[in-house]
């Protein structure tokens, strides 16, 4: 056995793999020895700090005493109180406790055993910067997604779902993707009502004079801010974290929206220059934040008007998989990040070429040395603001699958038992239910992991047949119950580009299929497959297949709704497909009064899923 081999199986990694169309790969050594030293072995600028080597997390059940080891142990609660002993630990509370035993600080989890489930219900998703009213201009606000929820919970429906809306890159505005964000702890201020009005770009959104024409909107009502007690109080508990965001944010306007590029002292913030800069440009720093509350107050708004008109879970946001390697998350927490590799998929159903997301993965013996506290924050930052809540690719917290620079990638194994236990005290303090996208290559055991914590799966229903056997979709009743099921997703074709192999078409455009109509003949053999398992071959009657089965929650999409006939995202491509660009056919008030959306709520109604 190799040195190698035994270093690779002790930093978790898995060279050796079916991919998502059941081939077998072997990444080579080389990819190896990348990863290695992105994890720090036998890389000094990656190693972990010394203040860590003797810190570890464990999760247990909450509320049940502890098996212990010998030797005197001081345990730390979540509220302060120190308690000293020796043996089994006493039954905790659910939350965060450390304890200090034989030379080692031990971050415990302590997690409800599982998630309550939620009611049989059903909402509607779609991208939030598809969003229009009156003219096809700018982007979507947290306005109008109040406005949508208001209107859509008359019908019955018990959440609206939307794309992320981290921090973004405005210093950029090629850089629009809702999932490769610069900060996923901070807000898209883009989505700020300002009631300015914006450039008219069309069916397609035209990000460069649009984030233009925003953030001169964001500088006037700034402008005209007096101050508010409020936003002094709100500024003050963001703290540390807070001022290091905004910093980077005034950063990005002087020195561009990439830190990797910036003057060396300023891509380190805790620099003289850094401290520096941020003293004398006081102003700037208090408009981001400025930005960042009003961001949040918005968005607050938008989730309790949702509420009050009678959903059950509100708002339905979603948590992207990963954050850019030069964004302000890998500027403020460097160490946390793995550098010169990304985050992707091998070859799959949703990218035949495999994907490369140009995302930087959190290093797992880190989260764990620092008691996973970088993760619970990113996932109390959304569930301040839903009821329900989706974690993009959760097959990550299985493992995650790395590519170095340039090199195949392969697996690099995550601590998910400690990660499900952080995602069950957060998500049980908040009182909301999750939704795990476990679609692609999925590793054996998660699902009943997922299932085990109360974390509900994707079940997508063009995807949902019997692969093994001949390959038939599958009835209503056999999806699973625990799961929140949908017609397709972001990545995938709406209702009619399905039916109509739009996707085929974009695949064969982009080169990707060496035999396009062998493809059409296939979809055409898939739709009446669909068909016949449906009973029938409009949308009315796809939406009621999805009523009437097992899953515990339905979504419908807004594109289907309105009649989209192409889909928000093509997985693979960037500049290729116009990603991200689309509105909805219909303006907010278009889609809250369609026939389609009344018949759909009556459909579900007699499926027993209205409130």
């Amino acid at each position: 056995m190799s040195t190698l081999d035994d270093l690779s199986r002790q930093a978790g990694l898995t060279w050796v793999y079916r991919d998502g169309a059941g081939r077998m790969q072997e990444a080579p050594e080389d990819s190896r020895r990348a990863v290695l030293a992105a994890l720090g072995y036998g890389n000094g600028d990656a190693a972990m700090p010394a203040t860590l080597h003797q810190s570890t997390s464990l999760a247990l059940l909450a509320g049940q005493p502890k098996d212990w080891g010998p030797g005197r142990w001081v345990l730390t609660r979540e509220d302060g109180e120190e308690i000293t002993g020796e043996g089994p630990l006493p039954a905790l509370p659910v939350g965060y406790h450390r304890i200090q035993h034989n030379g080692w600080s031990i971050h415990l989890l302590a997690a409800p055993a599982r998630l309550p489930a939620p009611p049989r219900r059903w909402g509607l998703t779609l991208p939030l910067f598809s969003l229009w009213e009156g003219t096809q201009s700018g982007f979507g606000t947290y306005a109008h997604l109040a406005d949508l929820a208001e209107g859509v919970a008359t019908k019955g429906a018990a959440f609206v779902g939307i794309n992320p809306i981290h921090a973004g890159f405005p210093a950029d505005p090629g850089n629009f993707s809702p999932y490769a964000p610069s900060h996923r702890r901070r807000l898209n201020t883009l989505h700020v009502e300002t009631g300015h009005p914006m450039p008219e770009t069309g069916p397609l959104i035209d990000y460069t004079p649009s984030i233009r024409a925003k953030r001169a909107a964001l500088e006037e009502a700034f402008a005209s801010f007096a101050g508010d007690p409020d936003f002094e109080s709100w500024r003050g508990e963001g703290g540390g974290a807070l001022e290091q965001f905004v910093t980077h944010q005034a950063l990005s306007e002087a020195h561009g929206a990439y830190w990797m590029a910036w003057p060396a002292p300023y891509q380190d913030p805790g620099s003289p220059q850094v401290a520096r800069f941020a003293r004398e440009h006081r102003q700037r720093l208090r408009f981001h934040a400025w930005a960042q509350w009003v961001a949040e107050t918005q968005l607050a708004q938008a989730h309790a008007r949702a509420r009050k008109a009678g959903m059950a879970f509100g708002l339905y946001l979603d948590i992207a998989v990963g954050t850019h390697p030069a964004g302000a998350e890998t500027w403020a927490e460097r160490g946390l990040f793995a550098q010169g590799v990304s985050l992707g998929a091998p070859p799959d159903l949703l990218g035949p070429s495999g994907q490369r997301w140009g995302l930087a993965p959190m290093r797992p013996d880190i989260l764990r040395a620092t008691g996973y506290a970088a993760f619970a924050q990113t996932l109390r930052q959304q569930l301040k603001f839903c009821g329900l809540l989706r974690i993009d690719h959760i097959l990550g917290l299985e493992r995650s699958f790395w590519l170095p620079d340039n090199l195949p990638g392969l697996y690099v194994t995550m601590p998910r038992d400690e990660l499900l236990a952080v995602l069950r005290i957060e998500a049980s303090r908040a009182g909301a239910s999750v939704i795990g996208e476990d679609l692609g290559t999925i590793p054996d055991g998660l699902r009943g992991a997922l299932d085990a914590s109360g974390v509900m799966g994707c079940r997508v229903a063009m995807f949902e047949r019997d692969w093994e056997g001949t390959g038939a979709f599958l009835p209503a009743e056999a999806y699973t119950p625990t799961a929140l099921a949908s017609w397709g997703t972001h990545d995938l074709p709406t209702w009619q580009g399905w039916r109509q192999g739009r996707d085929i078409d974009w695949r064969a455009q982009l080169g990707e299929l060496d035999d396009p109509e062998h493809a059409h003949q296939a979809r055409r053999a898939e739709v009446a497959g669909f068909d016949a398992i449906a009973g029938g071959s409009d949308m009315a009657t796809m939406h009621a297949f999805l009523g009437r089965c097992a899953s515990a929650l339905v979504a419908v999409q807004g594109e289907d709704l309105s009649g989209a006939v192409e889909q928000a995202n093509l997985p693979g491509t960037v500049y290729e497909h116009p990603n991200w660009c689309r509105r909805l056919p219909f303006p907010i008030s278009g889609l809250i009064s369609a026939a389609t959306l009344g018949e759909t709520a009556t459909i579900m109604d007699h499926a027993g899923r209205t409130r």
